[in-house]
């Protein structure tokens, strides 16, 4: 049983939709909920994007890194 209350599948997304269908669910969660962040290369340019736009308002966290898989738990603080 997984506790996130949504799952990104990134891969299934053209490139110009990945990062706004990710902000929007990340959006949609209440604080303390937790999101399932799935990719095929390291998101790494995201999480920064979100220290930019969303300080301190998540936590970050790497399950799986590579390297045909990225998998991270995005929380709401």
């Amino acid at each position: 049983m997984n506790n996130f209350k949504i799952t990104v599948d990134a891969r299934d997304y053209e490139p110009k939709l990945k990062h706004p269908t990710i902000l929007n669910a990340f959006e949609s969660l209440k604080a303390g909920e937790k999101m399932e962040l799935i990719n095929d290369h390291d998101p790494k340019p995201l999480q920064y994007q979100f220290m930019i736009e969303m300080p301190e308002q998540f936590e970050w966290e790497y399950l799986e890194q590579g390297p045909d898989i990225w998998r991270v738990a995005i929380t709401k603080k």
